[in-house]
């Protein structure tokens, strides 16, 4: 037999449902600000560790030698290294075509090459947990590739200039 609800207590089970309702609604509200406050300390623990690691890549020092002047050396990391690449056209394309000026492509893209094989270098030495880098040199590759196409006459590609920086990654202490 169903049970029959008076006035009085549906009225008192309509209360008690809305205490229970604007309690799930206020602890809905606060789980959403949490997270939204959670997802703001992330975002700008992300932007502290991203100007961290920029300002500690700007500061590392780098020589060819193997020490600083008034530091001293208190870890090495071992050996890294950095690479870069460039294609340049040979630019012959048809009879009237003129041939690409190599050395001109090459120098105008060579500092840019280098510098982002340091940068890379530099990225190395920091993901080691180092702030210098000693020894670095630099080696430089040419490569001139061919190849054969269809018809057996040669296809000549675009050439190929790399750079690879090389060092030891270091912590150095100001003495």
């Amino acid at each position: 037999m169903p049970t029959q609800i008076r006035d009085e207590d549906a009225n008192a089970i309509v209360e008690e449902f809305k205490v229970y309702w604007t309690q799930k609604q206020a602890d809905k509200l606060k789980n959403e600000t949490a997270l939204k406050e959670a997802e703001e300390r992330k975002k700008q623990a992300k932007i502290a560790a991203e100007l961290y690691k920029k300002r500690a890549l700007a500061e590392m020092l780098i020589t060819s030698g193997f020490n600083f002047d008034g530091y001293t050396v208190t870890k090495y990391s071992g050996y890294i290294s950095g690479d870069d690449a460039v294609q340049v056209d040979r630019g012959r394309e048809g009879i009237f075509k003129s041939a690409t000026n190599v050395g001109d492509a090459l120098m105008a893209n060579l500092t840019v090459i280098r510098r982002n094989a340091l940068a890379e270098l530099k990225e190395q030495a920091f993901d080691l947990g180092c702030n210098a880098i000693i020894g670095v040199d630099f080696d430089y590759l040419t490569l001139d590739p061919e190849t054969v196409n269809s018809q057996g006459g040669t296809l000549y590609m675009p050439y190929v200039f790399g750079v690879t920086a090389n060092g030891n990654a270091v912590v150095i202490d100001k003495n």
